[in-house]
């Protein structure tokens, strides 16, 4: 490694910060232990000329461990990096700034041009099978012949369904031993059949709500509609029936943001999110509803994006959990740029799961606060901006 560059320097900004949540594990660096033979040929081959750069590609890289790691052990430039958060894009930027390395990389949407003959794929595994089966698909249908993947995690949360996604894209997949808790699944051989390519993002018809939904696969829940959600749709009539202009904040498929449209003719709807996914999804999802000319999809950290006092009505359900790790920081977060936002009377309405008791911060950031709907899991309330 070069002495400028440290993992111990790395920040989460701006994801939030606690002293158990870390912008660097075990899982980093043994998937670039485990490449690094790999990483070493590629940066010799893009030296000596025989190869562009461009061959190493990272892929949703938490907070720029792998991408500052690969850059920095081998000298490699012109890597190609997909997050689908954009937080942890923003936070690889910031570290990639503090530790000189902002040239080394740049950022792509998850497709043809990211991985397009790239020879080393290095990987956390997503959460969601889905997302790993969209993106081995990506990565055996253009990458160059040779490539290898190294696609790591924690080990309690990888489970023997992942070996199985791969395989369907894959002729070879090994198993690293563990180490520190980690493992690192290896793939290379990429089948290219038509059996063993995936079409995203997928598409379901919900009958019952008329509504299709479109899902890529890193998508919140993908094309079904969570309890949640389909208990704050039952309240769609009564949320500030006045109102011109609304947001789906933390929008997922887009499926609050589509009804609110399909309910109102005249409603022009901003839906938001940090998944490159879900954004992708949203405009999806808005487009099979015959919307899309009412609905505006960005890709947001929080409401950054949105001016003070500028909204008339918010609808959100909140995530709570941040990567793998259940934290409650990430809803309050949304809570705050809701307040912001909000102009003078306007109203956010919000579904949480009961047990995490959300109504006392929404009453303290956002305004008055009251329940309008409440089932065995889940509680509906609307506040009102002061």
């Amino acid at each position: 490694m070069t002495s400028e560059f440290s993992f111990d320097l790395l920040r989460r900004w701006p994801d939030v910060e606690a002293t158990n949540l870390f912008a660097v594990d075990a899982s980093d660096r043994l998937i670039l232990a485990e490449a690094a033979d790999d990483l070493a040929a590629a940066a010799a081959a893009a030296t000596s000329g025989g190869e562009l750069p461009g061959a190493v590609v990272v892929i949703e890289d938490h907070y720029g461990a792998l991408t500052l790691g690969a850059a920095a052990q081998a000298g490699l430039v012109g890597i190609r990096v997909h997050q689908d958060a954009l937080s942890g894009e923003l936070a690889l930027a910031a570290n990639a700034a503090e530790a000189g390395l902002s040239g080394a990389y740049r950022s792509l949407d998850l497709g043809a041009e990211l991985v397009q003959g790239a020879r080393v794929v290095l990987m956390q595994l997503p959460r969601s099978l889905s997302a790993l089966d969209e993106i081995a698909a990506d990565i055996a249908r253009y990458a160059d012949p040779s490539v290898r993947v190294y696609a790591g995690g924690r080990v309690k949360h990888m489970t023997p369904a992942m070996n199985e996604v791969l395989r369907r894209h894959f002729g070879e997949v090994t198993a690293s031993l563990a180490a520190q808790k980690s493992r690192v699944l290896t793939a290379s051989q990429p089948l290219t059949s038509a059996e063993a390519l995936s079409e995203w993002p997928h598409r379901a018809v919900h009958a019952d709500l008329g509504l299709t939904v479109c899902a890529h696969g890193a998508a919140f829940a993908g094309t079904t509609i969570d309890i949640g959600t389909r208990f704050l749709l039952e309240f769609i009539d009564r949320m500030k029936p006045d109102a011109q202009t609304a947001i789906d904040l933390g929008c997922g498929t887009g499926v609050l943001a589509t009804s609110l449209a399909l309910a109102r003719p005249t409603l022009h709807v901003t839906a938001s999110d940090q998944s490159a996914a879900a954004v992708a999804s949203a405009r999806a999802t808005a487009e099979a509803n015959g919307v899309a000319d009412r609905i505006t999809v960005v890709r947001d950290d929080a409401l950054q994006s949105q001016q003070d006092a500028s909204a008339e009505l918010i609808v959100l359900n909140p995530p709570f959990h941040i990567g793998n790790s259940v934290h409650a920081g990430i809803a309050l977060k949304l809570f705050e740029d809701a307040a912001r936002v909000l102009k003078p009377g306007g109203e956010l309405w919000t579904v949480w799961n009961t047990h995490l008791g959300y109504r006392p911060a929404l009453n303290r950031m956002v305004g008055p606060t009251h329940q309008v709907g409440r089932n065995t899991k889940f509680t509906v309330t609307v506040s009102t901006r002061g």
